[in-house]
């Protein structure tokens, strides 16, 4: 199983960042199919998090990072 590791910023505090887990990855998803469909699943929070800009993304290995 894959997340989606997203790092982000509040726009009003830059330096004020954090890592947000967007677990979306089904089972037995490839890399690179968790790296095609990441953008769609970026823009639903980014809409819903207007505070916030993103800086990076990865996929991970579900569990690797602590939830947030």
């Amino acid at each position: 199983m894959l997340e989606l590791v997203v790092s982000v910023c509040l726009l009003d505090e830059p330096a004020r960042c954090k890592d947000v887990n967007l677990t979306f990855a089904a089972e037995g998803m490839s890399h690179m199919q968790c790296v095609m469909g990441a953008q769609p699943e970026i823009a639903k929070w980014i809409d819903t998090h207007p505070k916030w800009a993103l800086k990076r993304w990865t996929c991970q290995k579900a569990g690797q990072f602590a939830k947030i």
